[in-house]
């Protein structure tokens, strides 16, 4: 295995709550996942922008961010992303380090193009920009949190004039930097261009894609060795639908009606992406799993599959839940718990000792028990009264 001595886990929350659920409870939900992931020991949660399609209904994750960092004490927490073509690239620099302090360093900065045409849209922006206005963005955003001369610099939609961060960082020398990269090699370039590190989200979603791990992260090796930069295998995270129960037919069970909403309504009716499975609603689940994008079952089944991904990559250092209620409340929790227990474990260090000190014992049984029946029956000896 290529896997660090201790992988990171943490979620990618959209979040996904469909429309007709109280918006207003499901932001309370949202935040109480993170305190109980940070109860569980998760290293970390990134949280989403999104202005449009009913689904995702967080608009500023630095907002968020600053209400769960008063909820919790030890995970880090990052946007997950920041479209960087809506905003100006000072407004966000000062964003994130403001939010760097309120955290004492526990905030992350994730970036991406803006996933949802519909945002893009509605902003008038040409689509065909996007791309290039985050490269732009972002190579901006880490001068001025490494750079202390004032910067001037025009754009074709910005301008700096004598900028400089109005508060410098409280992480040296800047918090994590992240880009998001999908299904094509442009965010991995992104990423190797600027050294920074990568969440790669949808290059899950088929056999077809998944199988090309390997080569995406070699586009970013490349890119990075142009630009004098290093890739580190520990800092990419890859997003994954997962869905836990105490056995394989109750994670199905549990996740199979709104598991296929999720994923026909959302991704098929309101963003127009193709449908993997052209069936029943009810039988996506089926079809997702059975090719490779989503894990729904035991905590063995979650296990297996990590171990396939590392095998396929070469080695990556997170995992990341994709966040959907795909069961009650209770039973997503559950699903989060089990994970932390009987997963985490397994990938972190923990396990291994403990599972040698067992094996080693039950090896040794027999002829401790025999040595302790003697030094018992000395005692006995010894005391007759």
């Amino acid at each position: 295995m290529a896997l660090p001595a201790r992988m990171k886990f943490g979620i990618f929350m959209a979040p996904f709550h469909p429309v007709g659920d109280n918006p207003t409870l499901a932001l309370e939900r949202d935040l109480e996942l993170i305190e109980l992931l940070d109860h569980l020991g998760y290293d970390e949660a990134w949280i989403g922008e999104h202005h449009s399609a009913g689904w995702e209904t967080i608009a500023s994750p630095e907002v968020f961010i600053a209400a769960a960092a008063q909820r919790t004490s030890r995970i880090n927490l990052g946007t997950g992303v920041i479209s960087l073509p809506y905003h100006h690239p000072l407004m966000t620099a000062n964003r994130m380090v403001q939010l760097d302090h309120m955290t004492r360093g526990r905030a992350m900065m994730g970036v991406g193009p803006g996933a949802l045409v519909t945002d893009a849209y509605m902003m008038g922006i040409d689509f065909s920009t996007q791309r290039p206005r985050m490269d732009e963005a972002l190579g901006i955003i880490i001068r001025l949190l490494t750079e202390t001369d004032p910067i001037t610099y025009e754009s074709d939609w910005f301008t700096l004039r004598e900028a400089r961060l109005h508060l410098r960082p409280y992480t040296q020398p800047h918090f994590p930097i992240a880009v998001a990269a999908a299904a094509t090699p442009s965010g991995l370039i992104l990423a190797g261009k600027h050294g920074t590190a990568v969440l790669s989200l949808s290059v899950l979603a088929a056999d077809a894609i998944r199988t090309t791990l390997r080569e995406f992260w070699q586009v970013a090796e490349d890119t990075a060795a142009e630009h004098g930069n290093t890739m580190n295998r520990e800092e990419w995270r890859l997003v994954l639908h997962v869905f836990l129960a105490e056995t394989r037919k109750e994670a199905f069970e549990q996740a199979r009606v709104k598991a296929g909403h999720y994923q026909r309504g959302y991704f098929e009716n309101a963003l127009g992406n193709p449908a993997h499975f052209d069936g029943p609603q009810d039988r996506i689940i089926d079809a997702m799993v059975d090719h490779g994008a989503w894990c729904v079952g035991a905590p063995d089944d979650l296990i297996d599959f990590i171990n396939r991904l590392d095998e396929e990559s070469g080695g990556f250092g997170g995992l990341l839940i994709q966040a959907a209620e795909w069961g009650t409340r209770e039973q997503v929790f559950r699903s989060y718990e089990l994970l932390a227990r009987y997963v985490m474990p397994h990938f972190q260090g923990t396990m291994r000792s403990l599972q040698n000190s067992y094996d080693w014992a039950v090896e040794r049984r027999d002829e401790l028990t025999t040595l302790r029946k003697q030094s018992l029956e000395k005692a006995r000896r010894a005391y007759p009264g």
